[in-house]
């Protein structure tokens, strides 16, 4: 059945066709606006508004452990670190030999144009790393690093990678969505 061409083509569909496009005109002011009071973001290391808030260089990611219950809302340049770094970077460095990342270690995009070429490459590499694994790859257990995952096999963290872009870019459009009609 070719369950691997089927799996990468769900992200693939929902990538090309729905994410991608939204972001192609995503602006700075889109991607730092801050839809509520005590938003999460990427800002510089000395605005961090939370005590874990993480990255290398200038700019972290803010950040808390426990989360906060309600959670926080998250601004796109939040939603976008998170896909690049916790959703794809960090999976393509432990299972298809990309470098090694954490969030503490990234560096984050000061701009929407840097941050969309930081997706654009982070989703090719995992795209390119499903493909690798071919049909048999697909059935090998994730591993130690994967927590819950790790006796599971390898399908089943692509569906959950599947999900998480899909439940995070519904979050980024709907930003979008709400920013364009706060402009109105």
């Amino acid at each position: 059945m070719g369950w691997n061409a089927r799996l990468r083509e769900q992200a693939d569909w929902q990538w090309h066709r729905y994410l991608r496009p939204r972001l192609d005109a995503l602006t700075d002011e889109q991607y730092l606006w801050e839809p509520a009071p005590g938003a999460w973001s990427v800002r510089l290391r000395a605005e961090a508004t939370t005590p874990m808030a993480a990255g290398a260089g200038d700019l972290v990611i803010d950040f808390a452990y426990p989360e906060p219950d309600p959670p926080p809302v998250t601004t796109v340049a939040w939603r976008l670190g998170h896909i690049i770094v916790g959703v794809l970077a960090m999976r393509v460095a432990g299972h298809f030999g990309g470098p090694p990342v954490d969030y503490g270690s990234h560096r984050y995009a000061a701009t929407a144009r840097e941050a969309l070429a930081q997706l654009d490459a982070a989703y090719g590499a995992w795209s390119d790393g499903v493909r690798s694994l071919g049909e048999e790859g697909l059935e090998r257990p994730c591993g130690p690093s994967e927590g819950p995952f790790a006796d599971e096999p390898m399908a089943v963290l692509v569906l959950h990678i599947n999900r998480e872009l899909l439940h995070h870019g519904a979050e980024i459009c709907l930003l979008l969505d709400l920013h364009r009609s706060r402009s109105a």
